[in-house]
């Protein structure tokens, strides 16, 4: 167990440069063994120089599960402010004239992630970068970027994304959510044991060869809860939360993609609070060859709607 000393300032030396460098390998793939692929490093190397960068800052920047790794509060934070550094510097290596971006720029959304949060943060874009175009797409699949024409892609993943740029763009947490009338018809409220008496409500394409239930499976087994065989399945996570808006079962909710609903009162969360599921977090993909500066423009802001 790290003996962590308080939080001190850092001076980012040469040394420090080359932990920030594997740790933020190791954000992008939530796995210290594929960080170690990727930089042709043993794991046991970068787990150190992650230790040293850890009792460094005096924080903890992973939170280390039994079979997963997902970064803590300020481990995120810390990634973020990397990932933008590092579109900063890309610019001034590839400098442009001073004008505005413009152009179109092809961005393919899951449907929910982009009914339910990408969506209601247009505006703000179009008010930034009016000279930008977004033809914005939706779909469930793993698209070709070069034969759908795509410049950008959003997914909820587990993160492998082969010969692809992939940047982790922000995590999640779920929790079960369900009407407060279909709760207290249900005695849900605290209860968990009264899962076996509802229908569950199952995106049946969570994330990239995911089964039907797997969000379910692996909320039950890690509460060690049984789950009832009755089920209704969708191709949307919205759509799950719906039908659960309006009486029809329990979903298991993401919490970007419910919050506003259980802030109305419209969805509940009768089982406790939202927490983290497994490695599962919204990616942000491209192409490998170098994004243009109207394409750099979205990816900026959409890393600044995600630390929002």
């Amino acid at each position: 167990m790290l003996n962590l000393p308080p939080r001190a300032g850092v001076r980012l030396d040469g040394a420090q440069w080359s932990n920030l460098h594997t740790f933020a390998a190791a954000a992008r793939h939530l796995s210290f063994a594929r960080a170690a692929e990727e930089l042709c490093l043993s794991a046991s190397a970068v787990s150190h120089r992650i230790a040293r960068l850890e009792r460094a800052l005096g924080t903890r920047l992973f939170l280390r599960l039994t079979r997963s790794l997902r970064l803590s509060e300020d481990g995120e934070r810390i990634y973020q402010a990397w990932l933008a550094g590092q579109t900063q510097l890309e610019a001034a290596l590839n400098p442009q004239d001073d004008a505005e971006p413009a152009g179109a720029v092809a961005l393919y959304a899951r449907p929910s992630l982009a009914q339910c949060w990408l969506a209601p943060r247009l505006a703000d874009f179009t008010e930034r970068h009016p000279r930008i175009a977004l033809d914005i797409r939706s779909g469930n699949e793993m698209v070709d970027f070069r034969t759908w024409n795509i410049d950008l892609a959003l997914y909820y993943s587990t993160g492998e994304f082969p010969s692809l740029e992939a940047q982790r763009l922000m995590d999640e947490q779920v929790a079960p959510v369900c009407s407060p009338e279909y709760a207290d018809r249900h005695g849900l409220r605290g209860n968990p044991a009264a899962l076996a008496d509802c229908l569950l409500l199952h995106d049946a394409q969570a994330w990239e060869r995911a089964a039907h239930d797997a969000e379910w499976r692996e909320w039950a087994r890690r509460r060690g809860v049984a789950l009832p065989s009755r089920g209704m399945s969708f191709d949307r996570s919205d759509l799950c939360a719906q039908a659960a808006a309006h009486h029809a079962g329990v979903a298991l909710g993401r919490r970007r993609l419910v919050q506003e609903r259980v802030e109305r009162g419209e969805l509940m969360l009768p089982l406790g609070p939202f927490e983290p599921l497994g490695p599962q977090a919204y990616y942000l993909v491209r192409a490998p060859q170098a994004p243009s500066p109207r394409v750099r423009a979205v990816m900026d802001w959409l890393h600044r709607c995600a630390a929002d």
